[in-house]
C-alpha cells in the first residue's frame, strides 16, 4: 500500500467514527501517519472527556486497523 493509499484509508477510517464523535460535541484531526503510528488529535468536546482514551482505543484505533490493518497505535497529541 502506497502512502497515499494509506493516508486516503485512514481519512476514510476518521470519516465512519466522526459522526458519532460530533454528536457529543467533539472531533477529531488526522495530524501525521509514520512509521505504522497515526497522530490524532481529539477536539471539541472530546478534549475534556472523561473517557477520551477508550474512546481513542476501543473506537478510533478499532475503526482505522479495520480500514489500514498495518497502523500499529493511535496516538492523540493534545
Amino acid at each position: 500500500m502506497t502512502t497515499q493509499e494509506l493516508r486516503l484509508n485512514v481519512e476514510k477510517a476518521l470519516e465512519e467514527i466522526r459522526p458519532f464523535l460530533q454528536s457529543d460535541g467533539g472531533d477529531i484531526a488526522l495530524l501525521s501517519i509514520e512509521n505504522n503510528e497515526v497522530k490524532v488529535q481529539l477536539q471539541g468536546a472530546c478534549t475534556s472527556c472523561s473517557v477520551n482514551q477508550m474512546t481513542l482505543k476501543s473506537g478510533v484505533e478499532m475503526t482505522i486497523k479495520k480500514y489500514a490493518p498495518q497502523i500499529e497505535r493511535v496516538i492523540n497529541v493534545a
